[in-house]
């Protein structure tokens, strides 16, 4: 997969190197949950069908984030990964347009014309709720009309798993309610962080409970704070681990920024500057308070059982 980072307007090398007749899906697209690869397979299919590339194209930084309205904390799925997984999909091309308050200005006719027609789009192929354009005056079926007779369109239905619509925004809300199992169902996987292992206090250690302390490499959608059965990939080797994700009040009071340590079981190896990615599985309790150092450690000790019983036995 090539990845192409546009900006309106569009140059004229970009025009003369990727203007050919291609299928591709548009959207945001965080999370690439179930519903979102249900669009991109659909590219996928439809452009081997005619024989044609299958482009996707999103937008960096998130909309939410770049106008500041809404409810955006974080990406569920940042840049990097959001790469990763779309060539995992089958995508040839990913088109990652700029998104700026100019950018957002423009009209549905100008986007249209502007960057699809100017890439030659045989087909576009959005979601059942794809809005674009300023404030989001544009929708499918004027996606369809704009595209002159240039274009085709294809509009995917909703995706849903228990009769509930898959969505980002229930994923955001599961995650933050600590029901990280409901979130993992419907993203289709285990949700993911990514960190670089820095310097921490050290306390685990001296408690007999060695931890990994996490500064996360982009700005995730935090769950909730509580303690969570995790798998990390380190060095190659996934292992199995608990992480904690609080502000730990029984060593510290005032703190409200959230810190991510993750204790491997079966594992004492120095990893400070390693990049670890760590997927969630299950959430075993919400943060809370000790009264002393010995019923905390007692408490890690359960929570290390616990973990070990929740991931060996899914293996």
């Amino acid at each position: 997969m090539k990845t192409i980072n546009l900006s309106y307007p569009l140059s004229v090398g970009i025009t003369q190197e990727y203007a050919e007749p291609q299928v591709v899906a548009i959207g945001q697209f965080d999370g690439v949950h179930q519903g979102h690869a249900s669009v991109i397979s659909s590219a996928v299919r439809l452009a081997k069908q005619q024989g044609l590339p299958c482009a996707v194209m999103t937008f960096h930084p998130h909309p939410k984030d770049v106008m500041k309205k809404g409810n955006y904390e974080g990406n569920l799925t940042p840049l990097k990964e959001k790469q990763e997984m779309m060539a995992r999909l089958g995508v040839d091309l990913l088109y990652i347009v700029e998104f700026s308050e100019v950018f957002s200005e423009l009209s549905p006719q100008t986007f249209v014309d502007g960057m699809l027609l100017a890439l030659k789009v045989k087909t576009a192929i959005v979601g059942f709720d794809f809005r674009f354009g300023y404030k989001g005056a544009g929708h499918a079926e004027t996606l369809r009309e704009l595209g002159g007779g240039s274009m085709d369109v294809e509009v995917i239905p909703p995706f849903e798993q228990g009769g509930e619509k898959v969505s980002s925004s229930a994923i955001r809300k599961a995650l933050q309610s600590g029901e990280v199992e409901e979130a993992n169902r419907l993203l289709g996987r285990p949700y993911r962080l990514r960190g670089v292992v820095v310097d921490g206090d050290k306390r685990g250690r001296t408690i007999g409970f060695p931890t990994a302390n996490l500064r996360l490499i982009d700005k995730y959608v935090v769950p909730a704070k509580g303690v969570y059965a995790v798998r990390t990939l380190v060095q190659g080797q996934w292992l199995s681990g608990v992480m904690n994700l609080g502000v730990k009040p029984t060593f510290q009071e005032g703190v409200t920024l959230p810190s991510f340590e993750v204790h491997l079981l079966d594992f004492d190896r120095d990893i400070y500057g390693e990049e670890l990615t760590v997927d969630l599985v299950s959430y075993i309790r919400s943060e809370r308070k000790f009264p002393s150092i010995q019923e905390l450690v007692a408490q890690i000790q359960a929570d290390a059982g616990k973990a070990r019983e929740i991931l060996y036995s899914s293996q």
